[in-house]
């Protein structure tokens, strides 16, 4: 009798302890989906797609910042039929110096082929930029107007590969638009501007034309030292103004360039009005910039520009 009561006492009190113990159970696991649910809505949202909208393998809270670094070749933009704008970059500066040729197309097309020549200058003699300058040709800012007069632009191109003359030479001055890029830039801007005594397009409002804002953005982008663009023909160099008149350092590299080249200095282009200019503009942007015009529309002078580069190079070097 004692031995069956004390049996019974002993699996009330197992039953009391297995009672305790799923209570406690119950208690943790409750507790431990609060703290789950807790955490879930605290914590940001993670995106576990690629840019191509396929699942990445791996998960990261935050987006990536790339920095995008210049390669001796970079596409800044397309002509309006598709064409590359690219430009070169040759040494390692800080100082950026821009060169651009080609903004007439074939009507310049001496220009285009100048530039090509520099960067084979350069590219050969890599010691004639300073180690705090960096040198950025873009050979041809109007491809669809330069691929009228010579087809498969390289940078092997001469003027034996010039199939064009005349009325076609004067026509592919424009984009495929039939835009005069020179009248296209923030800068006393005219819907129809002047060229010579012709009338020509400055476009349907300013960087309308994918040459022009392709520029822009660059040099929105980019710190620049100072801009030299080449033009045919008028033999001479041509500081750009803006407002008040000529940026002191644009005076400078007007008469450092001209010296070391041979060319006539000149403080504006007076011949006729040029709204909507690229060099003006660059002067309204506060940038030093120089029109470099050659002497004819079939000769690079190569011999004079080099000098006009190098001793633009060297001022920079300082």
């Amino acid at each position: 009798m004692i031995f069956g009561n004390s049996c019974t006492f002993l699996t009330y009190d197992i039953l009391g302890i297995m009672k305790k113990i799923t209570i406690a159970i119950i208690v943790l696991i409750i507790a431990g989906a609060g703290f789950y649910f807790i955490k879930q809505k605290g914590s940001p949202a993670v995106d576990t797609t690629n840019t191509t909208g396929t699942q990445n393998n791996t998960v990261a809270t935050t987006t990536p910042i790339v920095k995008q670094t210049e390669g001796s070749e970079v596409v800044i933009g397309k002509s309006v039929n598709g064409r590359d704008i690219v430009a070169y970059n040759y040494g390692e500066g800080d100082k950026r110096v821009l060169f651009i040729g080609g903004i007439h197309g074939g009507y310049s097309w001496n220009t285009a082929i100048l530039a090509f020549q520099v960067m084979d200058y350069l590219k050969a003699n890599p010691s004639v930029i300073p180690a705090n300058v960096k040198v950025t040709v873009i050979p041809n800012l109007n491809p669809d107007g330069l691929n009228k007069v010579i087809a498969n632009v390289s940078s092997g191109i001469t003027k034996a590969n010039v199939t064009a003359s005349g009325s076609a030479l004067t026509a592919s001055r424009f984009n495929a638009n039939n835009v005069d890029l020179s009248r296209n830039f923030d800068c006393d801007w005219k819907s129809v501007g002047v060229w010579q005594t012709k009338s020509v397009s400055g476009g349907s409002s300013v960087f309308s034309e994918p040459e022009s804002l392709a520029i822009k953005n660059y040099v929105e982008t980019h710190k620049l030292s100072a801009v030299v663009v080449w033009y045919s023909s008028a033999g001479g160099v041509y500081a750009s103004s803006w407002g008040a008149g000529v940026l002191p350092e644009t005076s400078t590299i007007t008469n450092i360039f001209a010296k070391a080249s041979g060319y006539p200095a000149y403080e504006s282009f007076d011949f006729y009005e040029t709204a909507g200019d690229l060099v003006n503009w660059l002067a309204k942007s506060k940038i030093p910039a120089i029109s470099v015009l050659l002497s004819t529309h079939t000769d690079t002078e190569l011999e004079k520009n080099k000098k006009g580069l190098e001793a633009l190079l060297q001022y920079y070097a300082k």
